[in-house]
């Protein structure tokens, strides 16, 4: 089964979220290359325009960036002051294109023969986690001025409806998915933004997409309220969950009876949990929750194979276990002293994780 707009066989093929550790960009492009449905790496530790938030920032009014001390923010004056010349420049689809200063890899990207994929992925950071990120110069997020949040959901929806033209051009089962782990955050008694304020603008803001409607997010779900947003793919961290809530077994088969597709990411990128996993029991542990789903609902296990994708748990920029690690410099806070090598031999061994459990998925429901 396939979802109305996605037009590809999930089947259990892989994927992953788009933040990579790699300093080499050629190898980095290259792994995402190597999955069923590949993306533009988005690499951090290259250059700070590559962080997730500065990318989807370009162009956007009162930002300031600042990368020599790795910071972005917001400045209210400089908004007012940049607000009349954006507002003339919303007309011009450069405004809110991905430069080349702000991401190589993306062009690099676009120029690789992407036609023979059964899809291709993108990603904009989701204006929620943009708003609750960025803050002002008074330190308050940016998401709990009205007007500006109005203006965000407007500018990020322009952002990735463009990426979605460009990556349509490579190939016809081109989606973008919107990088939200700030829809984790909604829950908290301390957001000064609720869960019921973003699903009324969210629902919105996916409405005016015009490809896919995808989110991902690596932040703890609310998987019945994610899957209502309106979404057609979701992507999520469910190695963190450990078992499947029956309470989350109804909302998962309407989704998938909807013809959605859900990337189930499964495979921890951090070393004391990919130490103590093998395919084989992360097979397990994905098919167990798919049988909970299939118990409480009656959808046949099979059809949620069908309807999969296969992904790592969460990025890894840095790790945040000991295990494998060849001294303690895997867990220091600071960027400089971090030792990138184990980060990459991480992401990598998950990759090829990824490619061992897919085949024992589709061996075990015949896909």
């Amino acid at each position: 089964m396939t979802s109305n707009r996605l037009g590809f066989q999930a089947g259990c093929q892989t994927t992953a979220m788009g933040i990579m550790p790699h300093t080499d960009l050629e190898k980095a492009l290259n792994l995402a290359l190597s999955l069923d449905i590949p993306f533009y790496p988005q690499l951090p530790n290259i250059s700070f325009y590559e962080d997730m938030y500065v990318q989807a920032s370009q162009n956007f009014p009162g930002i300031i960036v600042d990368p020599e001390n790795e910071r972005i923010g917001f400045d209210n004056t400089k908004f007012e002051q940049e607000l009349p010349d954006y507002s003339q420049r919303m007309a011009e689809s450069e405004t809110f294109a991905l430069s080349r200063s702000y991401s190589v890899v993306y062009h690099r990207f676009l120029a690789q023969d992407l036609r023979k994929y059964p899809a291709i992925r993108g990603q904009v950071t989701g204006p929620v986690s943009f708003g609750f990120r960025v803050t002002d110069q008074d330190s308050r997020p940016v998401i709990y001025n009205e007007g500006i949040r109005a203006l965000l959901f407007d500018f990020i929806q322009r952002k990735a409806n463009l990426q979605y033209r460009q990556l349509k051009e490579k190939n016809q089962n081109a989606f973008v998915w919107l990088d939200e782990p700030g829809l984790g955050w909604v829950f908290s008694g301390l957001s000064g933004y609720h869960d019921v304020q973003a699903k009324q603008d969210y629902q919105g803001f996916l409405a005016g997409l015009d490809g896919p409607r995808s989110l991902h997010l690596c932040a703890s779900v609310n998987l019945p309220y994610l899957l209502e947003l309106g979404v057609e793919l979701l992507s999520f961290d469910a190695y963190q969950m450990e078992l499947m809530p029956k309470g989350y077994a109804s909302a998962v088969a309407d989704f998938l009876r909807s013809g959605g597709i859900i990337s189930w990411g499964i495979v921890p990128t951090d070393s004391e949990n990919l130490a103590k996993e093998t395919p084989a029991t992360l097979a397990r542990l994905l098919s167990g929750y798919w049988e909970v789903v299939s118990r409480n609902t009656g959808l046949a296990a099979k059809q949620i194979a069908e309807q999969a994708l296969i992904a790592p748990a969460r990025c890894c920029l840095k790790n945040i276990g000991r295990v494998g690690a060849s001294n303690d410099s895997a867990v220091c806070e600071t960027k400089g002293s971090l030792d990138l090598t184990i980060e990459e031999e991480l992401v990598e061994k998950a990759f090829v994780y990824l490619g061992a459990l897919s085949g024992i998925l589709k061996n075990k429901f015949d896909l």
